[in-house]
């Protein structure tokens, strides 16, 4: 009887490693790794919470600007909607920043893009939507990244502040199409209204005071 040899398998074969140094490892028979550290992988989440970071920290001043020019116009409900936004951002901002602490890497303190200033109330709200779209966007691939490199809380944080960034998107939207669609009616009621927001002062030397 003539004995007949199996075909050769096509293909290398791949061959799994047992972790090491922090490590998962998958390899073929040259030895070549796939997947990254905890530290590379950490890194790269950072590197995402610190540009969201910096968009936040662009959007807390372009809406204060906003806020000062509604007020100078004297239509004082929207300014006291959008400082109120402002202050969303700034939370958000720290949360990114506290986040980024925990993971052992440093905030940014740079914006990420300049503020536009000079704008007209019927500038002011298509721009300010469209930032956030943008925004809702990014912070959606933002949050693959942290999914893809195995952070369930960095997760959390994105999907949180995005529920945020939408109702912002809502409003601002919402306020485009008012003035898109009733003109100088919807402003006429607007104008004169106060622009307080209604927060309790607070700060250091507030609070050392009391």
């Amino acid at each position: 009887m003539i004995a007949v040899r199996p075909a050769p398998r096509q293909g290398r074969p791949r061959r799994y490693l047992k972790p090491g140094n922090g490590r998962r490892v998958v390899a073929d028979t040259q030895g070549v790794e796939n997947m990254a550290t905890k530290e590379e992988r950490r890194a790269k989440v950072v590197e995402v919470l610190n540009k969201a970071r910096a968009m936040e920290l662009q959007a807390i001043h372009q809406y204060m600007s906003h806020h000062y020019a509604l007020d100078d116009m004297d239509y004082g409900e929207l300014a006291a909607k959008m400082k109120l936004i402002a202050i969303d951002e700034m939370r958000h901002a720290e949360s990114f920043a506290e986040r980024i602490k925990e993971l052992g890497g440093e905030p940014t303190v740079t914006k990420a893009e300049p503020v536009v200033t000079g704008q007209n109330i019927r500038e002011i709200y298509p721009h300010d939507t469209e930032e956030e779209d943008v925004t809702i966007d990014t912070y959606n691939q933002f949050l693959l990244v942290c999914r893809d490199n195995g952070d369930s809380v960095s997760v959390k944080l994105f999907e949180q502040i995005i529920e945020d960034e939408q109702a912002h998107y809502n409003y601002f939207d919402a306020i485009r199409d008012h003035i898109e669609n009733l003109g100088d009616t919807y402003l006429s009621r607007i104008a004169g209204t106060p622009s307080s927001t209604g927060l309790a002062p607070q700060g250091f030397v507030i609070t050392n005071q009391e």
